[in-house]
């Protein structure tokens, strides 16, 4: 993998039924999109279904920011990147854009982080050392890329003073 590149999804497509009454794709199914690419992403990991049925482990998500920047509609498809900003024993910390894949736009992003569970326990526990050391990698190839602009960012209204 290059260094300057993130895990990237390409040319999903937007689904009729995902379109609202505003004429555009809804909000829940960016995080459909977005997590298509999380699924990709992590099955390089090793964290896919055949983990999760074979060694009893899978992620959580513990918590979501996400950042509307420009309508979807039927007619786009996406591309979505992943870039892993952190991790430790049992977490990622990942951050993706959303494209627009043939004007080229960011559509949205969305940050998360995730923890890996024991799916007999229902607990935290600590991604086995193979799947350890393959988010490291990944984490390598992506530590120099640049911070995402709204990587951080606090929800609220803004006031004059």
């Amino acid at each position: 993998m290059d260094a300057a590149t993130p895990f990237f999804l390409r040319n999903q497509s937007i689904k009729p039924e995902w379109i609202d009454y505003n004429g555009h794709l809804n909000m829940s199914y960016y995080m459909v999109l977005f997590d298509q690419c999380v699924d990709a992403a992590f099955e390089e990991f090793g964290l896919g279904p055949a983990y999760a049925a074979a060694r009893g482990g899978s992620f959580y998500t513990l918590e979501v920011h996400v950042t509307y920047l420009q309508e979807l509609h039927l007619e786009d498809t996406v591309d979505v990147t992943l870039q892993v900003m952190d991790y430790d024993a049992k977490r990622t910390h990942y951050f993706e854009h959303m494209y627009n894949a043939d004007k080229g736009y960011l559509a949205a992003t969305m940050e998360c982080i995730c923890m890996h569970v024991n799916l007999n326990t229902r607990r935290s526990a600590p991604f086995p050392e193979d799947v350890l050391a393959r988010i490291a990698a990944m984490y390598e190839t992506h530590k120099t890329l640049p911070r995402p602009e709204q990587m951080g960012h606090v929800i609220g209204i803004k006031r004059k003073s």
